[in-house]
């Protein structure tokens, strides 16, 4: 279990420099053009083979899970926050077993009840559904919490690593209405990118040799889906703890879900919240509607923002939990098709 790391587990912050500039200036707006890692070199002032090098250190270290895409929910495939509750002594082993599962692309423990939150990613329904009746088998716990996106307000995981937090907010998401319309080529493409974007000269090229396709459809497939918003970010994808984030909560309220969009979206502006989305309730154990995550570097300033949050938003009156995170046994991309070796892929 490699990828496990505590909320109290230290990691050395990334140094001042060229380094620092790559990670916190590329996590959006990668550019689509044949040698990308060139342009990030002139940008920053140093030579091609300077960043190539500091993004394959960045990915030895664990700092960057990947460079690539952020599909947006329900776009492709299908995916689910799920939870259960599982006895301290037995919460590592469940937890290794629900990792090793590709579907499961997330995999915290958070305090309280449940305690081990994880999120399926999977082509289809069915699909899913045989997943979560697989973990319930595997692992003797059940039935799995399935809390599935209804409705998406923020979703934006850049951390900017000087510790500012923007303040200027889009009115509203554009979400994206059902999934995408894929033809087997478009599938083939997203298999090859679900690794990420390779880390060399040129890395669209290689994507398209992966991927049966040219260089130049590559890019063009990649911008239709970008202007598309089927691809929500398009860059350098950090993991928040090994940035020195460990102080992070997933808030959850039950309100009236007549007022659960008007309070999503006011609650999406505020400059701290990085995801914020409704989710479908699960009763009776579980009445909460709407979610929203904090990332921080220490407890008390997160407990300190989300009082103010809550204040400015109206949602003090609410009933709401803060669960924070312990310990991170999973974090990558999502996998939502099989690779070429599992599977043949259809139209």
């Amino acid at each position: 279990m490699a990828d496990v790391v505590t909320a109290t587990q230290a990691h050395s912050p990334i140094q001042s420099g060229f380094g620092f500039r790559l990670l916190n200036e590329f996590q959006r707006e990668f550019p689509l053009i044949p040698a990308p890692y060139a342009a990030l070199a002139a940008h920053l002032g140093v030579r091609e083979s300077e960043v190539i090098e500091a993004l394959l250190a960045f990915q030895a270290h664990g700092t960057l899970s990947r460079v690539g895409a952020v599909f947006a929910p329900n776009s492709v495939g299908v995916s689910t926050l799920a939870a259960l509750h599982v006895p301290e002594p037995r919460l590592a082993h469940v937890a290794a077993v629900i990792s090793a599962r590709r579907e499961v692309s997330h995999n915290y423990e958070r305090e309280g009840e449940p305690n081990l939150w994880f999120v399926i990613n999977a082509p289809n329904d069915a699909v899913l559904d045989e997943a979560v009746r697989a973990i319930e088998s595997e692992t003797g716990y059940g039935p799995v919490l399935r809390l599935p996106l209804i409705e998406e307000y923020r979703i934006d995981l850049g951390f900017d690593l000087r510790g500012a937090f923007d303040t200027q907010r889009s009115a509203r998401w554009q979400p994206v209405r059902g999934p995408a319309l894929l033809t087997a080529r478009d599938r083939g493409l997203m298999v090859a990118l679900q690794a990420g974007l390779p880390v060399e000269r040129f890395p669209y090229l290689a994507l398209g040799h992966s991927a049966d396709m040219q260089e130049a459809e590559v890019l063009e497939r990649l911008r239709g889906w970008i202007d598309a918003g089927v691809i929500r970010r398009f860059g350098l994808i950090v993991r928040h703890r090994e940035l020195g984030y460990r102080a992070n909560a997933m808030v959850v309220w039950d309100v009236p879900d007549t007022d659960v969009g008007a309070l999503g979206q006011a609650l999406a502006q505020q400059p701290r919240v990085t995801l914020c989305y409704r989710r479908r309730r699960c009763l009776p154990d579980w009445p909460f509607n709407l979610y929203c995550m904090i990332h921080g570097r220490e407890r008390r300033a997160v407990t300190s923002w989300l009082r103010g949050i809550e204040r400015a938003c109206g949602l003090d009156r609410h009933p709401s939990r803060m669960l924070f995170s312990r310990a991170r046994y999973k974090q990558r991309g999502a996998l939502y098709f099989p690779d070429r070796a599992d599977g043949h892929l259809s139209a």
